[in-house]
């Protein structure tokens, strides 16, 4: 699902700003009869999503258990709707760039919402099998940090996609593609970091004081941590892949150019990750008392939680 990174425009797209792209883009331009009706079966696969999300938090809310991760799977259901919504409009608009700008900068933004949730989770994992690292003040000031950089990368990749359409400077849209080159790198490394924490967790014998957070167990939780980080590696790779290749004209389109890579390293490792964190039910299995940071322990945090069904705490074992 990577786009192509900032390159120059040629002079024989003298319309604009902003000007069409004379580069090939991942997905290539959607047409009507193949990429409307599949976009449009991830439009219904992510407005379903979106309403499973809101539905899961609102009933989590009324039994006094505040899980926001839901809310922000919700959210990002709704982007990917839009995003969807856009592709499709594109097709049936095929010289507005402008609305090729917008679809391609919701393509990029999205996925950061679910390499910051993985992260979220490797951190409780860490706190859960080794609290005397995983509640260091230092460790939360760096992940903290790590959070403030992906923030400030997110804005300039958008910044630079929206220059490269409005400059026909060769040394401009150098600086740009050189930003986009530092941003899907840092992305991907930000999307490696959750395995990185799973690795050391389970590699360092376990801490005498674990603390137990959620239904279910930590090796459980890993395992689905683990599946959905290897899916948003395969989206964040593919992306900081082919940003490093450069990119062929219009007309001579690359194999990691067409639709079928478009689609296999983009909405399906997405809509999988959802449906992973659907099916394992992530709200149950990493839900944590509110003022365990305060505290910095799960186990002295909070006031006992609502009960959880029987049923639901049998699927998790």
């Amino acid at each position: 699902m990577a786009l192509s990174p900032p390159m120059a425009r040629s002079s024989c797209f003298p319309e604009g700003p902003p000007y069409a792209s004379n580069t090939a883009t991942i997905g290539g331009t959607p047409t009507k009869t193949l990429d409307v009706p599949v976009t449009a079966v991830f439009l219904l696969l992510y407005v379903c999503l979106a309403a499973t999300n809101a539905t899961i938090f609102r009933l989590n809310r009324r039994k006094h258990h505040k899980f926001i991760i839901s809310a922000l799977l919700g959210g990002f259901c709704n982007v990917r709707t839009i995003t969807c919504s856009l592709r499709i409009a594109w097709a049936f608009n095929l010289n507005n760039v402008s609305l090729i700008i917008a679809a391609e900068i919701l393509l990029l933004a999205g996925n950061l919402i679910l390499y910051i949730i993985n992260l979220v989770f490797a951190q409780r994992i860490l706190r859960a099998r080794h609290p005397e690292i995983g509640w260091d003040p230092r460790l939360s000031f760096l992940l903290k940090s790590l959070y403030a950089v992906i923030g400030c990368v997110l804005v300039m990749v958008i910044s630079t996609i929206v220059l490269s359409y409005y400059t026909l400077d060769e040394y401009t849209l150098g600086v740009c593609r050189d930003i986009y080159l530092f941003g899907s790198s840092y992305i991907f490394f930000f999307a490696t970091l959750p395995v990185v924490i799973l690795l050391y967790t389970f590699l360092r014998s376990p801490s005498p004081d674990q603390q137990h957070f959620g239904h279910g167990s930590t090796e459980f939780k890993a395992l689905v941590l683990l599946g959905s980080s290897c899916l948003c590696i395969l989206i964040a790779g593919s992306r900081a892949g082919t940003t490093y290749m450069t990119p062929p004209p219009t007309g001579s389109p690359a194999w990691y150019d067409s639709k079928a890579a478009f689609y296999s390293f983009g909405f399906v490792p997405e809509v999988l990750t959802l449906l992973l964190f659907v099916i394992a039910r992530v709200d149950l299995l990493f839900k944590v008392p509110d003022d365990s940071s305060e505290v910095r322990s799960f186990e002295k945090a909070g006031e006992p939680e609502s009960p959880v069904d029987a049923t639901e705490a049998d699927m998790l074992g």
